[in-house]
């Protein structure tokens, strides 16, 4: 594995009791310290408890509320034939026992629903924020040959409250209306701005007022102006060239912003994960290229935010968020991956959406020692 970091140097850690340890990666400077202690998890085999009446298609995405509600999003295009008269509505939502609640979502007047469901994220006010990233050339049998670059706003009830950007009529990175196949949101806690993640088609971090949706600001890879090439198919890098990788992002996947105001932008294709100030000034990046790295992110709960959450193929690496320092990672029996996005509740459970093996709820299990190579 190649793993190229620069990097910080204070340090935090989240005081919880040992229960077992889970495999690590650590750099040559780490292996010199004790161990660390880092969270642990089990699978929860219960979770969720999907309705008889209803099958889902491809899970793409779980956000979690302020009650610890799942919000699951789904792609019920993706059904098999014999099973499209059961398909559940696009967002289904779980209790925090699994149990289901209500379902809404789809096409309907008055907003551009996107043709493939991508990411959903509840932000602090309540609000469900929704993205596609349907390319009008893919030939996908059931989809219009549109292009999802609308981002969507909703209540938790399903009510639309806003809409960004309209579909197929995207111009591109430097286009400040509309979104281009958006991957994902957040909004940082005491904030009024919607950061997206822009993404399968742009190359961008854009902001915008989370109220009116005006137009903030935006930037591409390194904090520079946002460039790239929009392709349908996804390029995937086979020769990773030394040193900080290529100059723009290929395909901006998952965003967080932390409550010190930092962002975190998963640059999935370049298999590595960047930061930046509020403002779009670039700050820190973490590469690691010997594998599939940086698909989704995922913050741990406490105040501090330690531990960051790297979605890393197989499984979820650990990362100490504020020194980007790998410190190992969750990857228990019978895991179904590391997520095509993943998300944390406040007890600090992961919930994993993986769009060809649905999706599933690790059980926090207390902290233990990493054991360092």
């Amino acid at each position: 594995m190649r793993l190229d970091i620069r990097r910080r140097t204070q340090r935090h850690y989240w005081p919880f009791a040992a229960i077992f340890s889970v495999c690590a990666l650590a750099t040559p400077a780490a292996a010199q310290q004790q161990p660390r202690q880092i969270p642990t998890f089990i699978v929860d085999a219960s979770w969720p408890h999907v309705p008889d009446k209803y099958k889902l298609g491809d899970i793409s995405s779980i956000a979690i509320d302020a009650q610890d509600n799942a919000y699951v999003l789904h792609r019920p295009r993706t059904l098999k034939p014999e099973d499209a008269a059961k398909a559940a509505p696009p967002v289904v939502v779980f209790d925090k026992a699994g149990q289901f609640i209500k379902a809404w979502g789809g096409d309907g007047a008055g907003y551009d629903w996107p043709q493939r469901e991508h990411g959903i994220y509840i932000d602090p006010k309540g609000f469900a924020w929704i993205g596609g990233n349907q390319c009008p050339t893919s030939g996908t049998p059931g989809l219009k040959p549109v292009a999802d670059d609308a981002l969507l706003k909703f209540t938790t009830d399903g009510k639309l409250a806003l809409q960004i950007g309209k579909s197929n009529a995207s111009k591109g990175d430097g286009d400040t209306a509309n979104l281009h196949r958006a991957a994902d949101a957040w909004t940082p806690r005491g904030s009024n701005e919607i950061f997206v993640a822009d993404g399968y088609g742009n190359h961008r971090v854009i902001v915008f007022d989370a109220d009116t949706g005006a137009f903030k600001r935006s930037w591409g890879a390194f904090g520079k102006p946002a460039g790239g090439v929009d392709h349908c198919e996804i390029t995937r890098v086979k020769d990773f060239p030394p040193g900080d990788g290529l100059p723009d992002f290929n395909i901006a996947h998952s965003i967080r912003v932390s409550n010190d105001g930092t962002v975190y932008l998963a640059d999935r294709e370049n298999r590595r994960l960047q930061t930046f100030t509020s403002d779009g000034k670039f700050v820190n990046q973490l590469r690691v290229t010997g594998g599939p790295f940086a698909a989704s992110l995922a913050f741990s709960p406490d105040d501090a935010q330690q531990f960051l959450y790297v979605g890393s193929g197989k499984a979820i690496t650990i990362v100490e968020r504020k020194t980007l320092e790998v410190l190992g990672k969750v990857e228990v029996d019978k895991q179904i991956g590391g997520g095509h996005h993943i998300q944390t509740d406040s007890k600090g459970n992961l919930y994993i959406a993986q769009t060809d093996k649905g999706m599933q709820r690790l059980l926090f299990n207390g902290m233990s020692a990493a054991a360092v190579r």
